[in-house]
């Protein structure tokens, strides 16, 4: 039987690099399946998990940290079919707290990052975490103007129409302070007597049944006809704001107490605490409620009631370092383990997934359970014919938490992992790194040659972060495929020359017509001209995520430069794969990956058909708006005026880049008393050093 995951703690570099790498991947699917497309399929547990092992690894190797880290990014991309609405201030997540000892440390921290002693008063506000959708309302002289979805938390999706049909939000503002400018933002939600009549209404027009009231909060908010956003009663909690040309209060508190006072729905559970006893109480009572308040939370939100000590703390990536969620436990049941289905992703890993008898978590019925990988199989010794206990907290898949030994029945054997990939018959095996390390994942070899790789290939390739083609959706795919129209990329932009009449040859297909052949194509025609991120992301390179692919067009500029530079870098002795390597935020997997993939000649030869069918736009340069912008720093030694995380967080708020050590692409180095190495580093490099007064100087105090 395998061993459980390395603990953090004994990780050596590589080790921790390479599962950062796979955290980043995983983590990043993850988050498509809940923001963009509403069907998640681990449990929120599972993914707090995996959000934990992730920052706990960060926390030991900072210079690690990924471009395309979990800890950088909040939600997903907006969805092409609203109009996108760029956020003044970003909408983040909350880090988050799961036991007593997670909710000390972190108000601990925040002492320290204050400078406050242990006597020095710290209020906090605590309210229910409601689980619904996030959403943020601007209001001009007192009067809505638009609304928007959290979406990645830079850009959303405008539901303004929408937003307007739930009753809870108020079209003009009311009362005394109402500001020029405010955008107030607050959670999006159906109560569950209400989640009982959507559902019953859907079965009456024979629609499709929600699985909870989250899915069908984000569905309703989400449909292009507001009247039948209307039909749905959703409500609204108003918790927090964004941009502000004026805020009606100096605390947390007193700026809840305003919303409520113009109209808006604030929850009454919200209160102001001073200690660490306080809010564990309160948490606990918030837990025993939870069950009658009539709708879904999943935890509580602890925040900083001070603005001014919010505003000083700032925010640490994705997530402000003044709040903080802390989570309630996931929910369990027994089961019965029917049967261990294995499905081929489009990089040939083979996921399995565990077929279980129908039974209710939480109030929702589920009957799928990701099993991870064959070592966590082994390690939990999950065997066909097993009474299980699963657990969810959300509304996902949920995970099998342990088999029940003593109900286990006497013909139940050991699960053995295929060795050969159920759909093409290639040989699944499981990589090993240069230190005899064993990957967790067994893939397939059989490369474009396997059917099940290259829907997947294809799937990715028109997805929302690729190519977006409008109308050209996973079952299309798989039709144009069965019916050998389409084997590569390329094979999409050609179909109207390789099959004559173009559109009228697809209009003819079955469940096709003029209107929407016409459609498609030109939908097709619309993504001839890309961004070269997206064509990059589009490839399908693995361990190239979206972020890796904006870092790589960043770098590059040209389509023409990163082809010719990638090519050359196949071979890993040469330059070219030096120079990839040496780009922050890449590293030795991830450009190992990169070569693989242009040492292939089928993928060269597919590049080329491909970039002599569009036009891949030059990447965006950087803004230069600040003295520092698009500048690498590094901080050494003792910060005298500012804390180390505080310095850290000034320079990214300029638009600089913060690295954790000293190389020839660093610009600046800020030393402070007690610089080491680094000193050593930047003089070898050529590298400037300047004071921490010289920083404070350099980017106005």
């Amino acid at each position: 039987m395998s061993q459980k995951p390395v603990a953090v703690s004994k990780l050596t570099e590589k080790d921790a690099s390479a599962e950062l790498a796979r955290l980043a991947r995983e983590i990043a699917e993850h988050d498509k399946r809940y923001h963009a497309e509403d069907a998640p399929t681990i449990s929120d547990a599972d993914y707090d998990a995996l959000k934990k092992r992730n920052n706990a690894i960060e926390v030991k190797f900072p210079e690690l940290i990924r471009p395309d880290s979990p800890s950088r990014r909040v939600g997903f991309t907006a969805v092409a079919k609203f109009g996108k609405v760029k956020h003044g201030v970003p909408m983040l997540s909350l880090d988050n707290a799961f036991d007593d000892e997670d909710v000390t440390d972190f108000v601990e921290r925040v002492r320290r990052f204050l400078g406050l002693g242990d006597d020095d008063e710290l209020a906090f506000t605590a309210e229910p975490k409601i689980d619904g959708l996030s959403a943020s309302l601007r209001y001009e002289d007192g009067e809505l103007v638009l609304g928007a979805t959290r979406g990645d938390g830079e850009v959303g999706e405008d539901v303004t129409a929408n937003l307007r049909t739930v009753k809870d939000i108020p079209h003009t503002l009311k009362g005394r302070g109402i500001p020029e400018l405010i955008e107030v933002r607050g959670e999006v939600f159906l109560g569950h007597a209400e989640f009982e009549r959507v559902n019953k209404d859907q079965e009456e027009r024979g629609e499709k049944i929600f699985a909870n009231p989250r899915n069908a909060a984000a569905g309703s908010l989400r449909q292009l006809d507001s009247t039948i956003t209307a039909r749905r009663p959703l409500k609204f909690f108003a918790y927090a704001w964004g941009v502000a040309s004026k805020l009606p209060g100096k605390t947390q508190t007193e700026v809840i107490e305003a919303f409520d006072a113009w109209g808006f729905p604030t929850n009454p559970l919200m209160k102001r605490f001073t200690g660490v006893p306080q809010i564990l109480k309160y948490y606990e009572m918030i837990a025993g409620k939870r069950a009658s308040l009539g709708y879904d939370i999943d935890g509580v939100v602890y925040k900083v009631d001070r603005l001014d000590w919010q505003q000083r703390l700032g925010f640490v990536s994705r997530a402000p370092r003044w709040a903080t969620a802390h989570k309630f436990p996931a929910e369990q049941a027994e089961t019965e383990l029917l049967n261990i289905d294995i499905q081929v992703g489009r990089t040939g890993t083979l996921a399995p997934v565990a077929k279980l008898k129908p039974v209710t978590v939480g109030g929702v019925v589920v009957s799928n359970a990701t099993l991870h990988n064959e070592d966590e199989i082994a390690r939990k010794d999950v065997r066909i014919g097993d009474t299980v206990v699963v657990q969810r907290a959300g509304d996902v898949i949920p995970q099998i938490v342990r088999v029940v030994e003593e109900k286990r029945p006497k013909s139940a054997k050991p699960y053995k992992f295929p060795d050969r990939c159920p759909a093409c018959g290639s040989h699944a095996e499981r990589e090993v790194d240069d230190d005899g390390e064993v990957s967790a994942a067994r893939r397939c070899t059989g490369g474009l040659i396997c059917p099940a790789q290259a829907v997947e290939r294809l799937k990715h390739f028109v997805s929302r972060n690729a190519f977006d083609i409008e109308g050209f959706g996973a079952k299309h795919v798989d039709a144009f495929l069965a019916d050998k129209m389409i084997a590569h990329p390329s094979d999409i932009f050609a179909l109207a020359g390789r099959y004559g009449s173009g559109p009228k040859a697809i209009a003819a297909r079955e469940g096709w017509g003029p209107q929407s052949a016409a459609k498609l194509f030109a939908a097709i025609d619309a993504r001839r001209t890309i961004a070269l991120h997206r064509f990059i992301y589009a490839l399908g390179i693995r361990h190239v995520g979206e972020s890796t692919a904006r870092l790589l067009a960043l770098n590059y500029g040209t389509a023409k430069a990163f082809v010719k530079a990638m090519i050359a870098a196949s071979d890993e002795d040469s330059k070219a794969f030096a120079e990839l390597d040496s780009i922050e935020g890449i590293g030795d997997t991830v450009a190992k990956a990169i070569a693989q993939f242009f040492a292939e000649d089928h993928n060269r030869e597919e590049i080329a058909r491909l970039l002599d069918v569009l036009d891949v736009e030059e990447a965006e340069k950087p803004k230069t708006d600040t003295a520092v912008s698009g500048k690498t720093i590094v901080f050494t030694g003792t910060l005298e005026k500012m804390g180390r995380s505080e310095a850290k967080a000034r320079a990214e708020s300029l638009g600089a880049k913060v690295a954790g050590s000293v190389s020839a692409k660093t610009d600046l180095v800020v030393a402070g008393p007690g610089a080491g190495s680094k000193l050593k580093d930047a003089e070898k490099h050529g590298v400037k050093v300047i004071s921490e007064d010289d920083w404070l100087k350099l980017i106005g105090g």
